[in-house]
């Protein structure tokens, strides 16, 4: 595709909200890896100072939800935006970096829950920027909220919409001032789950980065991964998703929640001076074979409480 970065309107929107779940539905839930809710998680709103990971990529998200900016002379690239609440301390560490926000030309986005899209809105607003993300991923931006197919449809979440969001297709590169940036649908925690990789480079070394979008099996709590009329393909989608994550070449591997790709312990490391402490060659093979062992225990949960 190519993406309409002129004419873009800013939008607005309100607050998200969520229930809990309820774990009367499920005796054994306490095997399972799930996403604490979002509205009692303290990390997803504490701030971290900027860091540069490689190159010519930063972090600038929260200690718990991750956003990254990739920068060019010509421009830059956002991916996710975190929580609402948090578009003016992303903002400020843009600009604490040495960048100007509104030097963002393309905001990208991993899926269309507000704890990674939340803030999108307003960061658009703030940057002029296009925002891109898979088919399924955009209208879900241009309606504020993920549709029935979304498995934690029913904890009522919501974010500020994005009515300019546009659709970019699977495998399909982006080349946003001489950048290039490929997406890859990775569905499953949301059916329009996205995961990016591009190059950045040190001088004459360049390293391949990964940033993955979740591949847990969350849901709310009426859908069953083991089959919902739902989303059917929920499975199949999954397994696909793993094997692409697996396959990627991949040097550095940040996750829409870092700490999924032990990415503090990383930082810890290049605190201390360690060389290429965010190198791991082996890191999107470890996280799509964890990924895939959580959803294997919770088909079995599922399947154990339906006997």
């Amino acid at each position: 595709m190519s993406v309409d970065m002129s004419n873009i309107e800013p939008s607005k929107g309100g607050e998200r909200w969520i229930a809990c779940l309820c774990a009367l539905l499920f005796p054994v839930l306490s095997m399972l890896t799930i996403e604490p809710a979002r509205a009692e998680n303290p990390l997803w709103v504490k701030q971290q100072a900027p860091f540069k990971i490689f190159g010519n990529t930063y972090y600038v998200g929260t200690r718990g939800l991750s956003s990254v900016l990739v920068t060019s002379n010509d421009g830059h690239v956002l991916i996710d935006g975190t929580l609402p609440q948090n578009a003016s301390a992303i903002a400020a560490n843009v600009r604490s970096l040495g960048f100007k926000i509104e030097d963002v030309k393309l905001i990208l986005n991993s899926h269309a829950h507000s704890d990674h899209a939340g803030a999108i809105a307003e960061l658009q607003r703030l940057s002029g920027a296009a925002v891109v993300s898979s088919a399924a991923g955009a209208a879900a931006l241009r309606a504020g909220r993920g549709g029935k197919d979304d498995p934690q449809f029913e904890y009522g979440d919501s974010f500020p919409p994005v009515p300019a969001a546009q659709a970019v297709s699977d495998g399909e590169t982006l080349h946003p001032n001489g950048a290039a940036i490929t997406a890859h649908y990775t569905p499953g925690h949301t059916p329009g789950a996205m995961s990016w990789s591009w190059k950045s480079c040190e001088k004459e070394r360049c390293l391949k980065l990964v940033y993955a979008d979740s591949l847990n099996a969350v849901s709310d709590g009426s859908f069953k991964f083991t089959g919902d009329a739902r989303y059917p393909s929920v499975l199949k989608d999954f397994e696909q998703s793993f094997r692409t994550v697996e396959a990627l070449p991949c040097d550095i591997l940040i996750a829409a929640h870092p700490e999924f790709a032990d990415l503090w312990s990383h930082f810890e490391r290049q605190q201390a001076g360690i060389a290429d402490a965010f190198v791991d060659t082996s890191s999107c093979r470890g996280y799509a074979a964890a990924a895939r062992k959580r959803l294997e225990q919770r088909v079995t949960q599922e399947r154990t409480v339906a006997e």
